[in-house]
């Protein structure tokens, strides 16, 4: 059935092409991947330089021996053939020879490991940074709490930005960053040591921007960090490199590396945006308003594993249409919700008491759900955190 449909999109995407039917073209990402690029992505820190000039020296050496072992062993095999004349020597092992073959390796050995370790050292020093901030891996998408330095307070998630529906149908136009771009990118200056500090609450992620020489894993019940200081303004685009789902590749990583006027600007900004939307939870809402808020949280935060239709995916996440938890006790579904169980992430260090309100309430009164206890309010959520 798969293979029949896989096919049938194949001769669709030809019968397009065929009609003159617009196609799009992949460009160059700035800050990401680029067409046929061959080596790295142009560094733009000090590690990454590094980590360039490693790759670069690796490379040669092993070009060298490669060229010198293979050298000395065809004009061997050339010059002393049996067909010329030479007859195979006698002798059984040479002192010399053996010091020789052990000596010489290591001392290569230790000529690529200098510089290696150096490089390594200086990638686990995460001490006196300008900004630290906290990355959260989740089944598919970053958290980013800025913990120290300008602009602590701000959270927020970070998720992909690229339309559904070009993901699922190939005869939509893509963007130029097309799975590699976030509604939320990573915000910070210019020529600051900014310090990650990596966790995770279902699975292991990983976060790697290559430009920044930067790929640490974020793991449930672990705390890791990792550091990097862009010399350079622009956008920087990443992705989790660890194989963590069916989604792990509508995971993607921005940095918008700013100047220290727009960076505070930036500071500002987020600042009162995230006041602004700070809700009352005493506040008391109707069911509408409610299910209205609750529908953006489900579509942003939900919809990966239980789907728009709430029908789940068998086997691996459950259908909330339907559901027994959804239909049941609310203070149940409050629990389920904020502390998570198996696959299902804790979200109440995400979500605020109003978000988890509202897509309690909508899930209990969507799909073919009726759920008795039909509203669920904000002060609720707040009295089941204590």
């Amino acid at each position: 059935m798969k293979l029949a449909q896989r096919l049938q999109s194949l001769m669709l995407g030809v019968s397009l092409l065929a009609a003159g039917m617009p196609s799009w073209a992949v460009v160059d990402s700035p800050g990401g991947p680029a067409v046929r690029e061959m080596t790295f992505q142009p560094p733009v820190t000090r590690i990454a330089e590094e980590i360039y000039s490693l790759h670069n020296l690796m490379l040669i050496i092993c070009l060298v021996i490669f060229v010198a072992v293979f050298g000395v062993m065809f004009y061997s095999i050339i010059k002393h053939r049996r067909s010329v004349g030479h007859r195979p020597a006698t002798f059984h092992e040479s002192t010399a020879v053996e010091i020789a073959w052990t000596v010489v390796p290591f001392l290569i050995v230790i000529g690529m490991a200098l510089p290696a370790t150096k490089t390594v050292v200086a990638m686990k020093d995460t001490s006196n940074a300008d900004l630290t901030i906290k990355v959260t891996g989740m089944q598919w998408k970053w958290g980013y709490d800025y913990l120290k330095g300008e602009g602590e307070g701000i959270s927020f998630l970070s998720a992909l930005s690229t339309p559904r529906e070009q993901v699922v149908d190939p005869t939509k136009v893509k963007n130029d960053n097309y799975l590699i771009e976030v509604d939320n990118p990573v915000v910070v200056p210019v020529n600051k040591k900014v310090r990650l500090v990596l966790t995770a609450n279902d699975v292991i992620h990983a976060w790697m921007i290559p430009a920044f020489g930067v790929k640490q894993d974020a793991i449930p019940g672990f705390v890791r960090d990792t550091w990097f200081r862009a010399e350079k303004i622009g956008v920087y685009r990443g992705q989790c490199a660890e194989l963590c789902g069916k989604e792990h590749a509508f995971m993607p990583i921005v940095v918008n590396v700013l100047s220290d006027e727009d960076y505070k600007k930036w500071v500002d900004g987020k600042k009162k945006e995230m006041a602004a939307k700070a809700d009352d939870p005493n506040k008391t809402w109707t069911v509408a308003e409610l299910k209205e808020r609750g529908e953006k949280v489900y579509a942003a935060n939900c919809v990966a594993c239980h789907q728009p239709n709430g029908k789940g995916v068998p086997g691996s996440f459950p259908a909330l249409d339907g559901s027994a938890v959804v239909n049941g006790p609310k203070a149940v579904q409050i629990d389920r919700v904020m502390n998570g169980k198996g696959a299902m992430p804790p979200w109440k260090g995400v979500l605020s008491d109003t978000d988890i309100a509202a897509v309690v309430t909508f899930t209990r009164n969507n799909w073919s759900n009726k759920a008795q206890e039909n509203i669920v309010q904000p002060a609720e959520v707040l009295a089941a955190r204590k």
